[in-house]
Order: C-alpha cells, then structure tokens, then sequence
C-alpha cells in the first residue's frame, strides 16, 4: 500500500489536470475547491503519487464529513479507498467526530456498495439538494 500523507496545492492541481482518471466522464471538478486542502488540510489525504486522495473535514455537530473520495483508475481494487476511509475516520475520530457521513446520487451504485461495504448505512433523502434532487446519505457510527 502507497503511503498516505495530507494533500497539498501541488496534489490538487494533479488530481484536476488528471480528473476522468479517478471518475471517469462524470464532471466534478466543482467538488474539488481548493478549501478542501487549504483550509481543512488536515483530513485531507493523498496516497502515494496522487493514486488516491479523500477530501473530508469534521463538522461542529461532530460528523466527520467525507466529501470527496477517489482512487486512480491504476489502483481501484487494491484496497486503497478503504485505507483512506480508515485514516479519515481516525483524523475525524481525533476531533471529537461519532460518526462518518457522505453524500452521493441515487445513480452512483458503485459509491452505494463501496460504502456499505465499509459499515455505512444508505437511506434516500428526497429533495436533499433542492426540490426533486434527490441523495443517498450515507452514515456510520464511529467506536
């Protein structure tokens, strides 16, 4: 396993230069705001040379939220966004975080198993970006 280290600038603008490697013909470079590494760092992980990364950071009502999570098209299936997933939830649990919480859309299945793989529980929350933008939320409680 690659070892995992906090994101820096230099980490974000590769993901962004290289992003269908890690999420295919999905646009989602708005969820990549530079924030994520600048002001919440330190539950920000990279592995190795950018093979995967996990953006998160631990809410006031002590949810370790993890907002973005994705690993290199070279390294999916090596076990390598489960290994983010637990440095996270350490970092979150460090912060006073009882639970894990992500978001995603009803059409991403593989986020779905990938998650409840991991513990979580998915529920469909109707309207939760606005008005028919349905989500799936998931959540995990944290030992």
């Amino acid at each position: 396993m690659p070892e995992l280290r906090r994101a820096t600038p230099g980490d974000l603008a590769a993901i962004l230069a290289d992003l269908p490697a890690y999420w295919g013909d999905r646009d989602v470079r708005h969820l990549h705001h530079p924030m994520f590494v600048r002001e919440f760092g330190d539950t920000a992980f990279v592995a190795g040379t950018v093979d995967g990364y996990l953006f998160g950071f631990v809410a006031p009502a002590h949810i370790g939220y993890i907002h973005a999570v994705a690993v290199h098209e070279r390294r999916r299936g090596t076990g390598l966004g489960r290994q983010l997933h637990t440095a996270f939830a350490a970092a979150a649990r460090a912060r006073g975080a009882t639970r894990l919480k992500a978001i995603t859309g009803p059409a991403n299945t593989e986020s779905i198993r990938f998650h409840e793989r991991l513990g979580f529980t998915a529920c469909l929350t109707p309207d939760y970006s606005g008005p028919g933008d349905d989500r799936i939320v998931l959540i995990r409680d944290l030992p």
